[in-house]
């Protein structure tokens, strides 16, 4: 089965992004099986139920999770409801509404997705968090009678070398394992020694000509001038697709293909 996972959706004109593309490279590439980063989809701060729906509607079948995916409370029934394709960090504390991982249905067969937050995570590095290392073990420890066709794991944060160890940590026990959070995708794209395709960023969906999605215009004074200002989401062309191309068979990969796409419209 070929699963295609991709970064960050940031904001309205990353949904619009899908909208209009994905169909088609669904339809090129035959993908079986869409995985998208979501926390930053509905005004760069997690996501709505309105905002999940169009994910869907444009050819996203599950969406993971991030430092921002519990943002609106309107989505919380949804993470906690197996039978909603999306998850939240798994590794958030006992009593954190959500749940972190998930079966989700495709064509050919299940697909166990998890999501994991890393250790570091920019201003959230020191709220408390268990061990993603620790927490993937006991997932995939509880979860090894259950059959599926693939599993989908992410890492969101700041650390590349978190996102490679991870990679490793899991090589031969998942199918894909992506690093998220930074917004711009690494040139490491590939089928690690036992299986597993991974990458250690790979980058996000939305405005190309701005800083991570936000104009550049409302953050080079805070570089400059070191004064505080408000992020404004960019909307204006050309626009960037980033994501990884997985092809699974027997549940490990064979082939990876990174997926940088630039759009003018």
């Amino acid at each position: 089965m070929n699963i295609l996972y991709l970064g960050d959706v940031m904001g309205e004109a990353g949904i619009r992004l899908l909208e209009r593309q994905l169909p088609s490279l669904r339809s090129e590439k035959s993908i079986d099986f869409v995985v998208a980063q979501a926390e930053n989809t509905t005004e760069g701060r997690g996501i709505s139920l309105a905002d999940f729906t169009r994910l869907k509607k444009a050819g996203v079948d599950a969406c993971t999770g991030g430092n921002w995916s519990l943002w609106r409370d309107e989505i919380n029934a949804a993470m906690s409801d197996p039978n909603q394709p999306i998850v939240r960090p798994a590794n958030y504390p006992s009593g954190t509404p959500g749940i972190g991982y998930k079966y989700v249905p495709s064509p050919k067969g299940l697909v166990l997705v998890i999501s994991l937050l890393g250790q570091i995570v920019g201003r959230d590095s020191g709220k408390p968090i268990d061990n993603p290392l620790q927490v993937i073990d006991s997932i995939l420890a509880a979860e090894a009678s259950n059959e599926r066709a693939a599993c989908v794991v992410n890492l969101h944060g700041d650390f590349s070398s978190e996102k490679v160890i991870i990679g490793h940590y899991l090589d031969g026990k998942a199918s894909l394992v992506v690093g998220d959070h930074w917004h711009v995708p690494t040139a490491d794209a590939r089928v690690l020694p036992k299986g597993t395709a991974h990458q250690t960023d790979v980058g996000m969906c939305g405005v190309l000509n701005a800083s991570l999605g936000i104009t550049l215009e409302s953050v080079i004074p805070r570089w400059r001038d070191e004064v505080q200002t408000r992020n404004v989401l960019a909307s204006e062309g050309p626009f960037q697709l980033n994501g990884l191309l997985a092809q699974i068979a027997n549940g490990l990969a064979v082939s990876v293909e990174s997926i940088n796409r630039i759009y003018e419209h």
